[in-house]
């Protein structure tokens, strides 16, 4: 009996140290988070921090608790990014804005681009812009050459990569498995299937690829040549080799003589010169100037909240059937939105903001009748295209009066397509086979494990094509065009905005906010005098208190992006993180789908909660 009781107490001894622990835990995050929380209210003169340590997105997704095992970068809403730099050129408390690009992810070349933008509008005001990497990336030096102090590691470099790359193809694959991958598609361009049916590029999506990236290529070193006339980038793009080797392999020094950037220094000294700008904060250690965070800051310069209320709607990511949070453009939820926004908001017009490479064709046509709805009710549709717009996501444009784009907005990709993996060769290879009594010729049918049929292939290609009509028929109205001419433009091809305008597609340039100026003329109020009214959904508290928990203090540094060699490994994790995407689209995506396949190379990966815990999973049996 004394080894029952001592083993006994040993086991309650245990359990209270574990519910101690874990009350101790709980109670050292609650107070990390409130540590964290923004504090509008204590910002004193100095420099505002934009730490840029993820990528910027439109929308982004609900804050989850990350301990350590999660790898997809923080999410910076485009939108807080910009309004917190325009209001940091007038605010005589910020004396200089520093950007902190060591951990900078990228993002679309039109969010880039507007937050370039907007860091110019400062320089050119005379407020210092102070920018510090390892090395810069396209993206963070498209942001950093709006600086006017352009700092760098001296054991880091930029090394330009410019649009493109390699995108995997599974069918050797699929071929080896005995996978029999059925598809139905119209357009010759509409390239997103080719990943499962080719083991290469077509010539058709090797064209449109080149001339989009063309494009955007173009468009950097145009925007790069403005901001810093004497920086030789599309030298250092085109010939890197040559430039490195002159400087017997030191990246850095040849960076500065190819005048990309101004000075070579470690961070304490870059953080020195910043303190000389600024000050420095009393007792700390060298080179700890004085700061204003980040969320301090948003947190102090809030959405204008007077006037006429301008709604706007953000279809962003990927459009998927149902309902899901944001970040992920779900037909039910975002449709909901629009319509409670209608009967709840007093809105005088309707902005639709589009970020999406596509989705699922049910999705995008209910979240079209949504807006329709509004138009139902004689107020002002204008369509605000962001960094990208294209299949389901230019389905849903056609809803608007008029269309906003940038230059360098991706668009188009007219088509659609549908996907159904079938196994019955897989089966066969384990001794498996399928049999059945069939009363009709659909019965089973499509049969995932013992083929589809000639009766169920020609129903859904002929629905496939039916789809693609109604497509041609929704532009072809909308941009007042016959749907001959419209098919000639579509046929799944993707386009930069600026051939988007010349072909019809865009009607004019111009960012959220010119649209939303747009809207209000046509409402006939004077633009000064509205305020934009997001229909999305307020984040609960459990996501506010993710988000306070992840944020970093002032005085910890973003992990460093490292040399190029560095960057070099962690491109592994994205392309197996691309490949699980891939996937599970194959297996679970919607039947029928306009998607776009050259959007997703144009953006850093940002794989799915469920990608990411996938991979992290299968690298970890790999030792990887």
């Amino acid at each position: 009996m004394k080894l029952v009781r001592g083993a006994w107490k040993l086991l309650v001894g245990i359990k209270d140290a574990l519910v101690l622990v874990a009350m101790l835990l709980f109670f050292g995050a609650l107070f990390a988070a409130l540590s964290a929380r923004p504090n509008p209210r204590g910002i004193k003169d100095g420099a505002l921090v934009l730490d840029l340590a993820g990528t910027i997105v439109e929308q982004p997704e609900d804050a989850q608790f990350d301990f350590g095992g999660n790898d997809s970068p923080r999410q910076i809403r485009l939108r807080d990014l910009v309004r917190a730099i325009d209001a940091a050129k007038d605010d005589k408390r910020v004396k200089a804005i520093v950007l902190d690009l060591d951990s900078f992810a990228g993002g679309y070349p039109a969010a880039v681009g507007e937050v370039a933008t907007a860091l110019g509008r400062v320089r050119a005001s005379g407020k210092p812009v102070l920018a510090y990497a390892t090395g810069y990336t396209d993206s963070g030096y498209r942001l950093a050459a709006n600086a006017s102090e352009i700092w760098m590691n001296p054991m880091g470099g930029i090394l330009f990569a410019g649009p493109g790359g390699s995108q995997l193809y599974y069918k050797g694959l699929i071929d080896k498995l005995g996978v029999n991958v059925h598809v139905y598609r119209v357009g010759k361009f509409k390239s997103f299937v080719e990943p499962y049916t080719r083991t290469d590029q077509s010539t058709e999506a090797r064209a449109a690829s080149q001339a989009l990236y063309g494009s955007l290529v173009t468009d950097w070193k145009d925007a790069i040549s403005k901001a810093r006339p004497k920086a030789q980038a599309a030298q250092f793009l085109a010939g890197p080799g040559a430039a490195v080797a002159a400087t017997q392999g030191n990246i850095a020094a040849a960076n500065l003589k190819a005048g990309l950037v101004d000075k070579l220094g470690d961070r304490l000294s870059f953080d020195k010169r910043v303190a000389e700008l600024v000050g420095q904060r009393s007792g700390k250690a060298a080179g700890s100037f004085n700061a204003i965070r980040y969320a301090d800051f948003v947190e102090a310069n809030p959405l204008p909240t007077s006037g006429d209320a301008i709604g706007v709607v953000t279809v962003a990511g990927d459009i998927v059937d149902g309902k899901a949070g944001p970040g992920t453009a779900a037909g039910d939820t975002i449709s909901k939105l629009v319509l409670d926004g209608l009967a709840e908001k007093k809105l005088k017009a309707l902005v639709v903001r589009v970020d999406s490479p596509g989705g699922s064709a049910l999705a995008s046509e209910t979240i079209r009748l949504a807006i329709l709805e509004a138009k139902a009710q004689k107020l002002p549709i204008i369509v605000s295209m962001g960094s990208v717009a294209a299949s389901g996501g230019y389905w849903v444009a056609t809803a608007g009066d008029t269309i906003f784009a940038e230059p360098n907005t991706i668009t188009g990709s007219i088509g659609i397509f549908g996907i159904i993996p079938t196994f019955e060769n897989s089966l066969k290879k384990l001794g498996i086979t399928a049999d059945g009594v069939k009363t009709a010729p659909l019965s089973g049918q499509p049969d995932v494990v013992g083929g589809t049929n000639a009766e169920v292939d020609g129903i859904l290609q002929a629905g496939i094509e039916h789809g693609y009509r109604q497509f041609l028929s929704r532009v072809a109205s909308a941009r007042k065009m016959t749907p001959e001419k419209v098919d000639s433009i579509a046929q799944g091809r993707v386009w930069d905005g600026g051939t988007a305008r010349q072909i019809g597609l865009v009607d004019r340039f111009g960012t959220l906010k010119d649209a939303i100026d747009e809207a209000a003329r046509r409402a006939k109020l004077d633009p000064t005098k509205v305020h934009a009214e997001y229909l999305e959904k307020k984040p609960g508290w459990f996501s506010k208190f993710a988000a306070d928990f992840g944020r970093k203090d002032d005085d910890e540094e973003a992990t460093p992006s490292g040399d190029a060699f560095s960057r070099i490994a962690q491109q592994r994790r994205a392309v197996f993180a691309q490949a699980l995407g891939d996937v599970r689209r194959l297996a679970t995506g919607a039947a029928v789908q306009a998607r776009c396949l050259e959007c997703g190379g144009l953006a850093p990966a940002a794989p799915s909660s469920a990608d990411t815990t996938l991979m992290g999973i299968v690298l970890a049996r790999l030792g990887l």
